[in-house]
């Protein structure tokens, strides 16, 4: 074998850490590349499913408050194709879901259950005692009570300038939309804004019955 074969050889990888993390990130790349840059072409994963729509302003109010407290560090919103997933929580979760979301919150964390499907489970006077204290209504629940809520206003004022941004990245806010944002946040507390927001998650595949899901 010539020298230049042997510069190129596994033992010189092994050897030399620095050329071994240039071949890991070049690998990794490509690798990346080729399942990444297809999903760019698949309408599965570029068009919204059946029945999901751009947030309201009410309820890209409440994303925010939900990702500010730090609730996507302890509640996933990402339910996998396994069928105790599925039982549990409901249909899996479909890229088409989540071509509004900037960013995305699917999370990876479970300390609390996975809250993909949770729009329609309770009503809203549930989230709002559960909010306050959570043990008022899970015992057993760790989670931290954020009574706090009920009494700071929802952010009015910079609704628009979100809603804009948001267009620009492709949502399809309408200029009429933008002009009523502040209006139906009017008179709304934080807490409302939050309530609105997971009362909406996954209703659109919410009602799919378990044996339709695992069939597929």
């Amino acid at each position: 074998m010539s020298n230049e074969n042997k510069f190129f050889s596994h033992g010189t990888l092994e050897k030399n850490v620095g050329w071994l993390i240039i071949a890991t990130i070049v690998v990794v790349s490509i690798a990346g590349l080729v399942q990444i840059v297809p999903l760019f072409f698949q309408h599965t994963t570029t068009e919204p499913s059946p029945g999901v729509v751009p947030y309201t302003a009410l309820r890209l109010a409440g994303r925010d408050i939900y990702q500010r407290e730090g609730c996507v560090g302890c509640h996933s919103q990402q339910i996998r194709t396994l069928r105790s997933e599925v039982e549990r929580y409901g249909p899996y979760s479909l890229a088409g879901e989540s071509v509004f979301d900037r960013p995305f919150l699917w999370g990876s964390k479970r300390t609390g259950p996975d809250l993909a499907r949770v729009g329609g489970r309770y009503s809203d006077e549930w989230h709002r005692i559960h909010l306050r204290n959570p043990r008022d209504v899970v015992p057993e629940s760790n989670m931290p009570g954020y009574p706090w809520l009920q009494k700071d206003a929802a952010d009015a004022s910079s609704i628009q300038a979100h809603m804009q941004a948001m267009r620009r990245l492709g949502v399809p806010y309408t200029n009429e939309m933008l002009l009523n944002a502040p209006q139906e946040l009017e008179g709304k507390t934080e807490e409302d804004a939050l309530i609105a927001y997971l009362q909406g998650l996954g209703i659109s595949r919410r009602y799919i019955t378990v044996d339709e899901v695992v069939s597929k």
